[in-house]
């Protein structure tokens, strides 16, 4: 294991800050980072809050220090009783109320996780919904093993040129400053599994992440068995060639499957996390068919103990193949299980026609017999999408129910909220906070001290944005104009709205943008003036997506908005707190049913910050009248040009005569109260309810549990 130098390198007193660097448990403790930052805290800044790369790069004389200081042997200590306990955890058990899993586990397959912005192998949503369920399994004790791909390249870092267009810099990752160890094979060697492709047999290798209690094996096949061509077949999220994307999701689906095997994990559940890791449940029908089970039978097995979890509404975020790449890459795995081409790509259309493409996440829907959408809106949405694979069935009787996405508490609460969180809820807080009653305490919170706390996050974010602007200016990476747009000239005292998410036609960044000379009047009022925060990348393939950015960038630079515009190159994990934590309100949106869930204005009503949306996703069911404000209406138009202008009407109306005046309206102590009592119901109406503890509660009960119940019927017959 790699991390044996790093151990070596300890002092005996503290050498398990060695373990700890090594799971990332430490990421949603506050005290475990604590403790990493009181070792050395302008290196834990430099090193990226990365404690692997600190401990690696720090002086050894502070280690040293630091194992006779009682101030810091405290703390560490402390933190380490903390780790063990949950290590060993005995109590809030999900897994209690399921005995079938004791000594199994649930296998929790995705093209992405998000655990920390030190470990950059995701791109958005998607990876950070995966990254809060790991770690919410860990905190609930529920046996959840992860595989997904150890991306070398990552995504991409985002810098914006002069003239305002996104570049895509890639970034090689240095393994072993990473919070990841290789995994071996029996045999002492990297190689775990192979798989066929074409002429080429795959060999892969994995890296084990731990986070908390949950073990994520990520995919490589950068490894010396494989030719120059097959190394980088795992280099790179997300890549817009699509053969070369098919054969990521191979390797993903059926080497994921194979790895799991050579490590001896035997799943009771597999859990498919949107379509692109589909081929996970190919591969265990081609394994009951070696068995000796005839194909019909195989898939009804496979689809027994299978989930399926789909978290897209768009045709972009539906992975589509050409027959051709079926027939070029299967060929050979379709004669193992015994059928012909047009049987399997019957498996992947979306209907009985002859059409020749193959759809990922109809193949999903057909070989799982527990399939999810993602908000309650989604489900309906979902269903008549999907309607063509049950033709016979009415809509309403489709085979997918929703489990509405939350997040992970403890990872996007702010600290100064927790501390004032644990100081009115109680210090135990964060353990009941799925807790509806718990939260009615937030009303004691006195206005004037919630209303501190969150004017300093926000002047932390501004100051943030500040240095950021600054830094890029000292290294000679931006003119006077990309330090404009930076945010070199927000002001902590004015309204700051967030938009803060994937650049993409459907999402609408531009929205606010429709009028320019209304926005003007807006963010240049003297007497209650507001500022824009934008923030977020656009697929590099995605020619819309980037020229929305663009026209973003050129509103940043144009100097009539007074600084008033920014946006903020980079986005990722770590900027994502801040901007969660800092803002004053939270802006979505995108065309209606068109967002299956969204999770970021729960981070941001965690916070208080109010979310200012279109009621789609999520907000279609979190919405109630007082925590937060509705854009437009749920009605249908005839089409999105007409959808564009009522929603852009409304928003300005919203901000001028609602948002605007209420958030400074204020007593002679200087406090919004009639703002701090929608502050007050974000909180209240949103943290218990669209928490990932509530949500995993939820897939245990409406469908692990199911599912292991016909299992154990399916034996006895």
């Amino acid at each position: 294991m790699e991390n044996h130098s790093l151990i070596t390198k300890l002092p005996s007193r503290i050498s398990r800050l060695g373990e700890l660097a090594y799971n990332l448990w430490w990421s949603w403790h506050p005290q475990a980072r604590e403790l990493f930052r009181s070792l050395d805290y302008p290196l834990w800044r430099l090193s990226d809050h990365n404690p692997v790369k600190q401990i690696i790069e720090i002086d050894p004389s502070k280690l040293q220090a630091a194992a006779v200081a009682p101030t810091f042997l405290a703390l560490y200590d402390s933190v380490i009783s903390d780790f063990d306990a949950d290590m060993s955890n005995k109590s809030n058990r999900v897994s209690a109320t399921l005995p079938a899993l004791q000594k199994q586990s649930i296998a929790y397959f995705s093209a992405e996780f998000a655990i920390h912005h030190s470990l950059p192998i995701y791109a958005g949503g998607l990876g950070v919904l995966a990254g809060d369920f790991c770690k919410e399994a860990s905190d609930l004790a529920l046996p959840l093993v992860s595989v997904g791909f150890m991306y070398p390249q990552g995504y991409f870092n985002q810098h914006i040129s002069a003239e305002g267009w996104q570049e895509e810099i890639p970034h090689q990752l240095d393994f072993s400053e990473l919070p990841i160890t290789r995994v071996l094979s029996s045999q002492g060697k990297p190689a775990l599994a192979q798989v066929q492709l074409c002429d080429s047999v795959v060999s892969i290798a994995a890296w084990l992440v731990r986070i908390g209690a949950v073990n994520l094996y990520l995919l490589d096949t950068n490894i010396e068995e494989n030719n120059s061509q097959d190394r980088q077949l795992s280099a790179r999220l997300y890549t817009a060639e699509q053969e070369e994307r098919f054969k990521q999701e191979i390797v993903l689906g059926i080497g994921g499957v194979r790895a799991l095997r050579a490590l001896r994990i035997k799943p009771v559940i597999w859990h498919a996390n949107e379509g692109h890791v589909a081929f996970m449940m190919l591969e265990r029908i081609r394994e009951e068919v070696v068995n000796g089970i005839d194909f019909a039978k195989a898939i009804r097995r496979v689809q027994a103990s299978t989930v399926f979890t789909t978290h897209t509404t768009v045709p972009a975020g539906n992975d589509i193949f050409p027959s051709w790449l079926i027939d070029k890459y299967l060929h050979n795995y379709c004669d193992s299980i015994g059928i012909d081409l047009e049987t399997f790509l019957s498996l992947g259309r979306r209907d009985d026609s002859r059409d020749q493409s193959f759809n990922m996440t109809a193949f999903a829907l057909r070989t799982a017999d527990q399939s999810n959408a993602v908000s309650r809106l989604h489900e309906k949405v979902a269903r008549k999408i999907w309607h063509k694979l049950w033709p016979d069935a009415p809509e309403e009787q489709v085979p997918i129910i929703h489990v509405t996405n939350g997040i992970h508490v403890p990872t996007w609460v702010a600290p100064e909220l927790s501390r004032l969180y644990g100081k009115y809820l109680g210090q135990d807080w964060i353990k009941r906070h799925d807790d509806p009653e718990l939260w009615g305490k937030v009303l004691d919170i006195p206005d004037n001290e919630l209303w501190g706390v969150l004017q300093l996050l926000k002047r932390k974010l501004i100051s943030d944005i500040r240095e950021l602007a600054q830094q890029r200016w000292a290294e000679g990476r931006a003119g006077a104009q990309q330090i404009l747009a930076m945010g070199a000239l927000l002001d902590a005292k004015t309204l700051t709205i967030g938009f803060c998410r994937r650049f993409a036609e459907y999402k609408r960044p531009g929205l606010i943008l429709s009028d320019i000379e209304r926005l003007k009047r807006i963010v240049n009022n003297q007497l209650h003036p507001v500022q824009i925060i934008f923030a977020g990348k656009s697929h590099p393939a995605d020619s819309p997506g980037k020229n929305l950015l663009h026209q973003v960038y050129s509103k940043a630079t144009d100097h009539a908005f007074r600084g008033r515009i920014a946006f903020i190159e980079d986005y990722d994990m770590h900027m994502a707190h801040y901007l969660v934590h800092g803002v004053d309100v939270w802006l979505n949106t995108p065309r209606r049913l068109q967002e299956a869930s969204g999770t970021s204005g729960m981070k941001a009503s965690l916070n208080g910050v109010p979310h200012l949306s279109i009621l789609d996703g999520w907000w279609h069911e979190g919405y109630n009248g007082a925590n937060g404000w509705v854009i437009g209406d749920d009605k249908e138009t005839p089409d999105s040009a007409t959808e564009d202008k009522i929603d852009a009407e409304s928003l300005y109306r919203l901000l001028e005569e609602k948002v605007v005046p209420l958030y400074y309206e204020r007593d002679r102590a200087g406090v919004p109260r009639g703002w701090i009592r929608i502050v007050k119901e974000a909180i209240t109406s949103v943290v218990p309810i669209f928490c990932t503890r509530r949500m995993m509660k939820e897939y245990t009960e409406k469908i692990y549990m199911p599912t292991l119940k016909s299992l154990k019927n399916r034996k006895m017959t």
